[in-house]
């Protein structure tokens, strides 16, 4: 009769948004920073195609109402826990915040892993599954060192995130530096550089009309920027109309890191000459299968070995390649990107 039930729901079209999980399956909780974002998107579409494959999964998807809001993450693991879920997947809205309410979870013998991006520490969560974000930012920073004429004459202007320097923010601005050959001083602390071709950094919530404001401001004190790193390509493309604006699309090279569909046409396009490829949806469904491994054997998933996380890849993406370092052309990278 369960079975007939769940058959009916099912074929109706209708999720089971509610009550404890059927017994013979294995609850997964999804908890995204939002629904919106098409890399959040790809990722629970990632999640739910794994998931109907095993057959014996319950998924169930969560949001943050906005970028940022950790209160929603933290009812969405309540509801978890009080569902009898196995394993909780979460791209946290605040890595810290989100702690104690894991912690709770994992008290309860859930297991929690981190997609994306790291809790703070990183050991709060049982495992992170996650692009190599500074190998992202050191793939850009070496390919735009090869395509600078003279490194020496580079005039750097740094696109970041936010102010709150989470741990994707500086492993990607980090890792493009030392690309480039930059002393990065404080690995872990973006800003603190004292190499003279650096601009200067701005922030763009890794918005459009963020990376256009960025890019402005750092126009203004030094109107011969000629290369420029952004945290994600909606970043890029703002930077890229502030640039055309006042004709210096020419003189400058920008990089960026994500992979999505809008930034290879970008690539394509000549708008950005090289971003690093990162592939949520195999984070999620990589992450269901360690939940029913889990589930079925008590194993929790391990990390890649000399990393402190397990490594979903990053490919880097150019129509313009440079001898010795590995990448793929926009027309390939569209056969992969998401969104």
């Amino acid at each position: 009769m369960k079975a007939s039930l769940k058959t009916l729901t099912l074929a109706m079209g209708l999720s089971i948004a509610s009550g404890a999980a059927m017994a013979d399956d294995i609850l997964i909780g999804l908890i995204t920073k939002t629904n919106t974002n098409p890399f959040f998107v790809k990722m629970k579409e990632g999640a739910e195609a794994q998931a109907a494959q095993h057959g014996n999964v319950e998924l169930r998807s969560f949001a943050g109402r906005f970028d940022g809001d950790n209160d929603s993450q933290v009812q969405a693991i309540e509801n978890l826990i009080s569902a009898g879920a196995k394993g909780i997947l979460i791209t946290p809205n605040d890595s810290e915040a989100i702690v104690p309410v894991v912690q709770q979870a994992r008290d309860a013998g859930i297991v929690v892993i981190a997609l994306d991006t790291p809790l703070t520490p990183a050991n709060a969560a049982d495992a992170t599954f996650a692009t190599d974000n500074f190998k992202a930012g050191e793939l850009i920073g070496q390919w735009a060192q090869a395509k600078t004429g003279n490194p020496d004459d580079a005039r750097i202007a740094l696109l970041d995130l936010n102010s709150s320097e989470i741990s994707v923010d500086v492993a990607r601005n980090q890792g493009f530096l030392q690309g480039f050959g930059v002393d990065l001083n404080d690995p872990q602390d973006i800003g603190d550089e004292e190499d003279d071709r650096i601009i200067g950094n701005d922030v763009t919530q890794g918005s459009e009309e963020g990376g256009r404001r960025a890019m402005e401001n750092l126009m203004q004190r030094d109107p011969g920027v000629n290369l420029v790193y952004t945290i994600n390509e909606p970043a890029a493309a703002g930077a890229y109309e502030a640039l055309k604006a006042v004709g210096l699309t020419d003189q400058v090279n920008i990089v960026s890191v994500d992979g999505g569909c809008p930034g290879v046409e970008n690539v394509a396009a000549g708008v950005i000459g090289a971003t690093s490829m990162q592939f949520p949806l195999k984070m999620a469904s990589l992450g269901v299968d360690a939940i029913v491994t889990y589930a079925e054997t008590g194993v929790k998933p391990g990390a890649t070995p000399g990393l402190g996380f397990f490594n979903t890849g990053v490919t880097l993406v150019t129509d313009q390649p440079v001898e010795g370092i590995e990448s793929i052309s926009s027309e390939e990278a569209l056969d992969q990107c998401w969104g």
